[in-house]
């Protein structure tokens, strides 16, 4: 049973570290602060969906493009890790945002920014991709939804979760994933020039 598992929480926990449904809240909050309940609804359906459908399409056809460009999966492993392991040290660094905020009235926060780059940014499509290569189609497939499942919770009750952490115990919940994001990536890399080393 534990061994059928394996691959799925394999996949899972990298996903879920890349997509920090957790530390989005505080930015969710700020962004939809003047809007109704109706607004604010709109806002999670047009985030989780916009960020779903990235995941997903660049899931399947990211291979492809990467095929056409010539560019092998220990090449991405590494170029990827890189990228995470950037991600990660903006993000530790004091003062820093995942993004620049926008005018809270926009009617298109959901899309963006909430849907990309919050949520599937570079980090969830980066990861995502490597998954499908380590542990195949149905285990990252699987664990995206339910990762994109737990932001729809995380968001619809942010408010409550906000008073549960507070918004310190929140940002510290996001430097741990912010962290173990930068592990995971050099992970990657390694991975990725074990796998270029063993093809000479």
């Amino acid at each position: 049973m534990i061994d059928m598992l394996r691959p799925y929480i394999l996949a899972f926990i990298p996903i879920f570290v890349a997509v920090d449904s957790i530390g989005n809240i505080p930015l969710f909050i700020a962004l939809v602060e003047n809007a109704n309940k109706k607004q604010r609804h709109k806002a999670i359906v047009d985030s989780v969906t916009t960020a779903t459908l990235m995941a997903v399409v660049f899931m399947f056809a990211g291979k492809w493009v990467l095929r056409i460009l010539g560019i092998t999966i220990p090449d991405f492993q590494i170029a990827g890790g890189a990228l995470l392991f950037v991600i990660s040290l903006r993000l530790l660094l004091p003062g820093s945002r995942k993004y620049s905020l926008t005018d809270g009235h926009d009617k298109d926060i959901g899309v963006f920014p909430l849907g990309t780059p919050l949520i599937t940014g570079p980090a969830v499509l980066t990861t995502t991709l490597i998954m499908l290569d380590a542990h195949g189609v149905v285990p990252t497939f699987a664990s995206l939804i339910l990762n994109m499942a737990i932001v729809w919770v995380t968001l619809a009750k942010a408010d409550l979760i906000m008073k549960l952490f507070g918004e310190a115990g929140t940002r510290a919940f996001s430097k741990i994933m912010y962290i173990l994001l930068a592990a995971i990536s050099v992970m990657m890399i390694r991975l990725g020039i074990t796998g270029v080393i063993t093809k000479w």
